[in-house]
């Protein structure tokens, strides 16, 4: 399982909202699921200013870049890029690390 976390600070609200009224349309299309999609976010220790914070989860790397890649996300996706600054990570689920270093531990 791996993981796209994404970080926002919206800077304008209509262009970014454009962006999430098609966004399940071309998700559904993918093997992912969206896990948090949080607009008040609390701050639990640090320092952070963002806006919302994104979970999506996928099965694999291949699907998430099959989504993040496709041309129909990427014509969305200047939305969001247009009306928030963002950062996302890709990261791996434990159990995908576990597998990996059992596959590894075999060879």
């Amino acid at each position: 399982m791996v993981y796209a976390i994404a970080q926002l600070w919206i800077h304008d609200a209509a262009t970014y909202g454009r962006y999430v009224e098609r966004f399940m349309e071309v998700f559904r299309k993918y093997k992912g699921h969206v896990l948090v999609a949080d607009e008040s976010p609390v701050v639990l220790e640090g320092a952070w200013d963002g806006t919302k914070v994104v979970v999506l989860s996928f099965p694999d790397e291949e699907s998430l870049r099959a989504w993040a890649e496709s041309p129909e996300y990427l014509e969305i996706a200047q939305d969001r890029k247009a009306g928030a600054k963002s950062v996302i990570v890709m990261v791996q689920g434990i159990a995908s690390r576990a597998g990996v270093a059992q596959e590894v531990a075999k060879t």
